[in-house]
């Protein structure tokens, strides 16, 4: 009989996703009874290399399934989850997303994780709640309006109120602190609770216009199927009442809704339309929350206990576990595109999860995409469209002013000073656009024309103001000091030329000084709260002149804005990337959009110094949806995409001739496997060849079959970064936005 003490011992292993760019998943060892607890899902901490990392189950290895013999497994350090926190059919997503945009599944897979839990910080965190300790305190805080609001708030909820829903009522942590410091308040860290809250509503809905009425019985019709739908509205044609119709039947029946917006600054005003209506709760998810407060969103949304999840990009990977309805409002921002690291676009991730989830989704905009627009054409989403604005506000009228012959007083022309006198004077609230922050981008000396360039990028210095006179390269981030004197020649004066916001803000208290100028740009809004406080200001019924870049183009509501003056439109016109002339039409639209909103009729002032392109008469008969088709046929005729699949190389070193001979070493293996399914176009320097002090080159791939253009890829992609050498940086980019 043989001996049992001889037989093998069961090895009892999982496969984890480990957070570094290699493209396989790797096998660990761990006891029967970790095996026994592991759940496809949980997290693991785990030893790789000299590191400890946090990885994701992602299968339980049957105990027959052979061993390599030339690895020795590691076992384990630690399992840091007691159940799943990633869902199958986000795991699903997940999968899809690494293969599809070509990037390691370890590091997509912590993508869909808080900045907490990706360091191995425990599940269950305690949640911070405020309570009141001084029910009778009003003479105590007689100057604050801000505490006195919170104060109020607090009565309400004699037992306690969590910091998050103080915080999405408005209600700064910092005046919880400054209430607590008055002994009126206390913050208690306690356990979470999970259980969902009852959807009620706050406030009766708006009648629908007919318009409005066919979008959403279109979607109702199949609320618990997966259909997309392209919702294709006027600007302020109420997309957002639309979305409100809709998620209102979806939240009945118990389901989660999922919100993305393209920019952290449409989050309040959204939010603040959702509270409005429901009384539920909601979880935001952006880059804006402290770790903490992030986590607990998250928490709140994989546990089922938030009903309307609203975020920017990265949300569309939040674990969702009864979702109902995606909805992506202004879809066709370059915002839900990542552009560095993994290169996902949540538009399409949106698609694949509704698919899914067997639910429908809403992509909204009143520029949509071009590729949008084409998957209509294709059968694969339904056009829904707004045709009327919503109310009595009527589409504002755009009006050209041809720049090279007006009479200008500091870059802008008397015609649209006169019109903007004409509307303070009324009352009114004017939006100046010029999308170049900085006080001038370019500053010559007058004597020998010498300019600011900076010496690691092909491009010249910006000239800024504040906090202190200085040059800044808006490309690799160097800053140095203004030049007292020219450096070549010595001479004394040095001229800025061309406008930044910084620059027409002086312009514009010069030329109206009783008037305040408010300016929104990356600059001004970068501390935190600074662009709520501004918004709130804008919502006032008074005179003032708002002035700002692309962040004020993107789907706000200013009731009393009657006039929209956009300064400098023609570099998106000059353009050579293929997509240059849909965001520049888009930009437009969704600048003049913001014209008009309320009572008063809108209009909208364009300086150029090409009035006659064909791109502005067509916007200025106001048809976006007719560029937007002659854009599809003229794509089609070049076969262009979305007529073929793309893919963008990116490559960077100390020498442009490296660049070009590794890419073309790589160019030449790809054109003679690829039985000539795949166009190459370069490589070429990129269009800024030269930034950060290093050279950059392209290489496009082009084919009209996704499925083969992906094969050909993955094997080719993953050589190249194995025979790379080191001083050199690659990217892949399947399907670019951007060609820059």
């Amino acid at each position: 009989m043989p001996d049992s003490t001889l037989d093998p011992q069961p090895v009892y292993r999982i496969r984890v996703a480990v957070p570094v760019y290699l493209y396989d998943c790797f096998d660990y060892m761990l006891s029967a009874a970790q095996y026994q607890q592991a759940e496809v899902g949980a997290r693991v901490l785990v030893s790789f290399g000299r590191q400890n990392l946090v990885g994701i189950i992602v299968e339980k290895l049957a105990l027959d399934t052979p061993i390599d013999p030339r690895f020795k497994l590691k076992a384990i350090s630690e399992l840091l989850d007691e159940q799943a926190i990633l869902d199958p059919k986000v795991l699903t997503l997940l999968t899809w997303s690494a293969q599809y945009y070509q990037f390691p599944i370890g590091e997509v897979m912590q993508s869909a994780l808080p900045s907490l839990l990706r360091q191995a910080k425990p599940y269950n965190l305690l949640a911070r709640t405020w309570k009141l300790l001084d029910a009778h305190a009003e003479t105590k805080i007689t100057r604050s309006e801000k505490q006195q609001e919170a104060y109020k708030i607090l009565k309400l909820h004699p037992s306690g109120t969590s910091e998050n829903i103080l915080n999405l009522a408005g209600i700064e942590t910092a005046t919880l602190k400054a209430l607590a410091n008055k002994e009126i308040c206390a913050c208690v860290l306690e356990a979470q609770d999970f259980s969902p809250m009852p959807v009620t509503l706050a406030q009766m809905p708006l009648t629908p216009n007919p318009d409005q009425k066919k979008a959403i019985d279109s979607v109702l019709k199949v609320r618990q199927q997966y259909k997309a739908f392209l919702l294709d509205g006027l600007t302020g044609s109420g997309k957002t009442e639309v979305y409100l119709h809709i998620m209102h039947e979806v939240l009945k029946q118990g389901k989660q809704v999922l919100v993305l917006v393209p920019e952290i600054g449409l989050t309040p005003q959204t939010i603040s339309r959702f509270q409005s209506r429901f009384h539920c709760h909601i979880a935001l998810l952006h880059s804006g929350l402290n770790d903490s407060k992030r986590l607990q969103a998250w928490q709140a949304a994989q546990t089922g206990k938030a009903s309307i999840i609203l975020g920017t990009r990265s949300a569309i990977y939040t674990p969702l576990p009864n979702l109902g309805l995606i909805i992506l409002d202004e879809e066709h921002d370059l915002s839900f595109k990542q552009q560095e690291g993994f290169r996902y676009h949540a538009r399409d991730v949106a698609l694949y999860r509704a698919h899914l989830e067997n639910c429908p989704v809403i992509l909204g905009s009143a520029t949509p995409s071009i590729d949008s627009y084409a998957l209509v054409d294709q059968g694969k989403m339904q056009c829904l469209e707004l045709n009327q604005r919503a109310g009595t506000a009527l589409m504002p009228k755009i009006h050209l002013i041809d720049l090279k012959i007006a009479k200008k007083q500091h870059g802008i022309s008397q015609q649209l000073i006169d019109e903007i006198k004409k509307r303070l004077a009324k009352k009114e609230q004017v939006l100046v656009f010029l999308n170049r922050r900085g006080y001038a981008p370019v500053l010559i000396c007058e004597s020998c024309a010498w300019q600011a360039k900076c010496p690691n990028c092909d491009a010249n210095f910006t000239l800024h103001h504040q906090p202190y006179t200085h040059l800044h390269c808006h490309h690799c981030g160097t800053i140095h000091r203004k030049p007292e004197q020219c450096p070549a020649c010595n001479h004394a004066e040095l001229k800025p030329i061309g406008m930044g916001t910084a620059k027409v803000e002086d312009s514009l208290n010069e030329l109206f000084p009783n008037v305040d100028v408010i300016r929104v740009d990356r600059d001004s809004t970068s501390r935190v709260g600074s662009w709520q406080k501004i918004y709130d200001r804008i919502q006032r019924s008074e005179p003032l002149i708002l002035l700002g870049t692309q962040m004020l183009a993107k789907g706000h509501h200013f009731p009393y804005v009657t006039l929209v003056a956009i300064l400098d439109i023609d570099s998106g016109l000059l353009s050579v990337d293929i997509r240059a002339p849909e965001r520049t039409a888009q930009l437009i639209v969704q600048v003049a959009g913001r014209a008009g909103r309320g009572e008063h009729k809108g209009d909208v002032y364009l300086q150029s110094v090409r009035p006659d392109h064909p791109l502005l008469t067509t916007l200025v008969e106001g048809d976006y949806r007719k560029f937007a088709k002659q854009s599809l046929k003229e794509r089609k005729a070049a076969q262009l995409p979305p007529y073929r699949y793309s893919a963008l190389i990116r490559c960077e070193s100390k020498s442009q001739e490296l660049n070009q001979q590794f890419l073309q070493q790589h160019a030449q293996w790809l054109r003679e496997h690829s039985e000539q399914l795949i166009e190459i176009w370069g490589p070429i320097p990129a269009p800024m060849e030269r930034k950060a002090g290093r050279f950059h080159a392209h290489m496009v791939l082009l084919s009209k079959d996704r499925a083969r253009l992906h094969f050909y890829i993955r094997n080719w992609w993953q050589n190249m970064l194995h025979e790379k050498p080191s001083s050199m940086k690659l990217s892949l980019d399947i399907d670019p936005q951007e060609f820059s």
